[in-house]
């Protein structure tokens, strides 16, 4: 639904929203569809060890490329840019994947003119699943990099937003 209400893909969908009490605040209303979002989620990443995983992950990452190749058009990338893009593909090296995800919410940012938004579904699930199937360490490492230039020193970024499947009680 956050993708929905915030993605410049939705703009003018005000019919997805009418009736709701989001959509009695005028502010609001703004900002429906007014947002370059990435859409993230990491549910189907469940590996029984740790390669496994980080090939996962890397296709979550080369999916959202394969679907803004629209950024390829024109002369928006840099023929180094051009090259790092068309490198981001599953099974890619791990320090290429932990910075992808900033690099992507950069090209937007510029294609568009506005910070991006950042959503990421089920960040936890592959750290569950390192923690259960004994991967922990590695885990910790590459996905400490991936937060980090996502969300931590990711300077096109908006806002970003993080849900996890992990019951907390008390």
């Amino acid at each position: 639904m956050l993708e929905c209400f915030f993605s410049n893909k939705y703009a003018g969908r005000s019919d997805l929203f009418e009736g709701l009490s989001i959509w009695a605040e005028e502010k609001y209303r703004e900002l429906q569809g007014a947002f370059p979002v990435i859409y993230l989620t990491f549910a189907n990443v469940r590996a029984m060890n740790y390669l496994d995983m980080e090939y996962k992950l890397t296709k979550v990452i080369a999916d959202l490329f394969e679907q803004n190749r629209y950024l390829l058009k024109g002369d928006l990338l840099s023929s180094n840019e051009r090259e790092y893009y068309k490198g981001i593909k599953p099974g890619m090296e791990a320090r290429v994947a932990s910075d992808a995800v900033q690099s992507m919410a950069n090209f937007m940012q510029r294609y568009y003119g506005k910070d991006v938004i950042i959503l990421l579904d089920e960040y936890d699930t592959p750290m569950q699943e390192a923690w259960l199937n004994g991967y922990w360490d590695e885990a910790v490492f590459f996905l400490g990099d991936f937060f980090n230039s996502t969300f931590k020193t990711n300077r096109y970024l908006c806002r970003g937003m993080i849900t996890g499947i992990t019951r907390i009680s008390k």
